[in-house]
């Protein structure tokens, strides 16, 4: 019972990686929810937020780079 009451205090006190994809993702597109932008400036950490959100920039970019040359590819260009 007491590993339990632990692990909600951690997971209350710091957001999991799928809550940090999750909030990055839907702050990418422009459509998180107002509580999860609480619960992110209450318990989240700005250096992940920094980190994800340059990974999903970097993704973003490489897709929009792998994209173009396969169009071009296609194309015969």
């Amino acid at each position: 019972m007491k590993n339990e009451s632990d692990s909600q205090v951690k997971n209350e006190t710091h957001l999991s990686f799928g809550q940090l994809f999750k909030s990055t993702f839907s702050a990418f597109l422009g459509v998180q929810s107002s509580a999860n932008r609480e619960r992110d400036f209450k318990h989240g950490k700005m250096s992940h937020f920094i980190w994800m959100g340059l990974l999903f920039g970097l993704v973003f970019v490489l897709t929009l780079v792998g994209v173009v040359q396969l169009v071009m590819h296609l194309t015969g260009n």
